[in-house]
């Protein structure tokens, strides 16, 4: 009976193993078409099956073997979104693409414009997706625009879910009830900026003492900034708050992430700040590491300058984009094994990177800022990498104009000695026909001299072509 409860177990545990690995596997296409091409005949009847509509606005590849491989790349991608979403209960998503050149017009009259980029249609917004196009990352966006934009802290455990979100711009409001006119204007701003900006409302008078709220009170906070800013003027209106935040949404500090990249990138000149945090391969607690120190120093001088409009920091850690390391490291010329920070001019690529020694000799909070103060008063300038390259240009011309100087020499000298040489043998020949039979010994002899000599000059000649090559 024993043997019988032992193999029961393995059983049991074996199959505990198998179901584990089934709910581990990531979704693989399945064949099935599910994105939806839209033109002038179609697109009314598909976007009104669905609750919410992604649609993705791309260049025409035409006949180039490479662009048709990535659009198929990217339609495969979506693919694989769709059937994931397909599987979602609460809301019917479908996913289409509308070809720029093919049916332009219809972009127009979504009035959509900017090629190459995915637009999402709810009820009553469009939301523009700035991230990179990959199945998981626009699944999680999408999932982030299904939920109710404003999120409720109703206890003590939400309010310590609220306090970790850090990486993003929040607004937090208290109010008396869902039915105020006042939580009602906040709950309209917040459509107008969902999912980008996180809001959190609280009815309750606990969670408002902790954060320090009196009614109708709205707090706006930077991310990676503790101290939050109280919006003026309350009670708000929507576009009051609207506004508000419009006027100061360009954060001191902020993180590149997949879903909003290209919204960062888009700047013109940008402070780029490379770090990681969990260095697995540092024999130091994680806290302790290279990429945690440098981020504290970041905080503190983006927390002393919230008020400096012009100044905005990106923080890029490496761990997130994996296949643009290499590209990084040799457009930029660093070694993201180390923190970085620098000037990058986003249209060119130029750029300007404060010297750290390799992570050993880490600034510290004003140095950091003395160094950006440079920085943006234009001392430090991503342009002059331009000179830089103009200069290594200039030097080259100047060597290949030497080496046609030097081949022009050695053809010269070459030209030179060959007409010696016919000079000689002319010569030779002469004294040949005048000289006698009996002086025949004389004339070998004459002719032994001259070819030791011809030997000779050829010699002398071969060192100084040697020589001319050395310089």
């Amino acid at each position: 009976m024993k043997w019988t409860w032992v193999l029961v177990a393995v059983l049991l545990s074996f199959g505990a193993l198998s179901l584990g690995k089934e709910s581990l596997d990531f979704p693989e296409y399945d064949g099935k078409d599910r994105v939806h091409d839209l033109n002038a005949k179609n697109y009314k009847s598909v976007m009104k099956k669905y609750d919410i509509m992604v649609v993705y606005y791309h260049d025409h590849p035409g006949s180039s073997r490479v662009a048709q491989r990535q659009f198929e790349i990217e339609e495969l991608a979506l693919e694989l979104a769709a059937q994931v979403l397909d599987e979602f209960d609460d809301e019917d998503i479908g996913v289409g693409l509308i070809d720029a050149k093919l049916d332009k017009a219809v972009a127009k009259k979504l009035g959509i414009d900017e090629p190459d980029s995915i637009f999402i249609f709810t009820d009553d917004e469009v939301i523009e997706y700035d991230g990179e196009l990959a199945a998981d990352t626009l699944v999680e966006f999408i999932y982030d625009v299904i939920e109710d934009p404003v999120e409720i802290i109703d206890n003590s455990k939400e309010l310590k879910g609220f306090e970790n979100v850090e990486e993003d711009i929040k607004l937090v409001g208290y109010f008396k009830s869902h039915k105020s006119e006042h939580f009602e204007a906040f709950a309209d701003a917040a459509e107008e900026f969902h999912p980008h900006i996180k809001f959190f409302a609280t009815f309750n008078a606990k969670v408002a003492k902790a954060l320090e709220l009196k009614l109708n009170d709205v707090d706006f906070y930077e991310p990676f900034i503790d101290d939050p800013v109280l919006i003026p003027g309350k009670p708000y209106s929507e576009d009051e708050l609207v506004k508000f935040i419009e006027d100061n949404d360009r954060p001191t500090l902020r993180k590149l992430q997949p879903h909003n990249m290209y919204e960062i990138w888009g700047q013109h000149i940008v402070i780029v700040s490379y770090l990681e945090l969990f260095d697995f391969d540092c024999d130091l607690p994680l806290q302790t590491s290279d990429g945690f120190e440098f981020l504290e120093i970041l905080k503190q001088v983006a927390e002393d300058n919230t008020d400096n409009p012009d100044l905005s920091i990106v923080w890029i850690d490496p761990d997130d984009f994996p296949l643009l390391l290499p590209h990084w490291e040799k457009t930029f010329g660093i070694d993201l094994s180390h923190p970085q920070i620098g000037v990058v001019d986003a249209d060119d690529a130029d750029s300007v990177w404060l010297d750290m020694d390799d992570g050993e000799d880490m600034p510290s909070a004003d140095e950091l800022e003395d160094w950006i103060e440079d920085a943006l008063s234009g001392e430090i300038d991503p342009d002059d990498d331009d000179d830089d390259d103009d200069d290594d240009d200039d030097d080259d011309d100047d060597d290949d104009d030497d080496d046609d100087d030097d081949d022009d020499d050695d053809d010269d000298d070459d030209d030179d000695d060959d007409d010696d040489d016919d000079d000689d043998d002319d010569d030779d020949d002469d004294e040949d026909d005048d000289d006698d039979d009996d002086d025949d010994d004389d004339d070998d002899d004459d002719d032994d001299d001259d070819d030791d000599d011809d030997d000779d000059d050829d010699d002398d000649d071969d060192d100084d072509d040697d020589d001319d090559d050395d310089y």
